[in-house]
């Protein structure tokens, strides 16, 4: 369990730590001349979860897929169009628990700049990017709070532009940061 969620109360506590489901996301780290961005994604807002929610391209595992790197690579390649072969696997994240039940770990990926994006309009409303060097600046990430079943939670977001990045892809992109602090 991250240590920024050991503040939660207990019975949330214990709910993301029994019976999570896999779930794998992409981190797409597009590599441009001048800078390097990450892709995020706009969830549909005709979605039953997270509607309109800021995500990576991702989702649950399914029978088929081989591992967790096949899920994340399925997904963002049924989201978003990027094909398999057009990423670059650099690493591999700790698996964030979710409130709602899944254990999603987060696959680090370099994707090529100007790749045609082929959107699945009934899970993605819009792609959009972001500067890494944003997400990685501490100065960027905003204290919140959540609301789940009356008590306040102590959350971390980023905005960016009309964007705000909360949440499970909040929480990855702070261990994304920490990883790449120790090396």
């Amino acid at each position: 369990m991250p240590e920024r969620l050991r503040a939660w109360p207990p019975e949330l506590r214990d709910k993301l730590t029994t019976e999570l489901k896999p779930a794998g996301v992409l981190i797409p780290i597009i590599e441009h001349e001048d800078a390097l961005t990450v892709l995020l994604t706009r969830r549909s807002s005709a979605l039953r979860y997270h509607a309109s929610q800021v995500s990576f391209p991702g989702g649950r595992m399914e029978l088929g897929d081989a591992d967790i790197r096949a899920t994340a690579l399925r997904e963002t390649w049924e989201e978003v169009g990027i094909q398999p072969a057009d990423v670059d696997v650099a690493g591999y994240l700790e698996p964030t628990p979710t409130i709602t039940g899944y254990a999603v770990t987060a696959i680090v990926g370099i994707v090529p700049p100007g790749l045609d994006l082929r959107i699945d309009p009934n899970e993605v409303e819009r792609t959009f990017e972001v500067p890494l060097a944003y997400l990685l600046d501490a100065a960027n990430e905003r204290a919140s709070e959540r609301e789940w079943n009356g008590l306040r939670l102590p959350i971390v977001e980023f905005h960016f532009a009309s964007e705000r990045i909360w949440g499970a892809t909040a929480n990855i992109l702070l261990d994304l940061r920490q990883r790449l602090e120790k090396t």
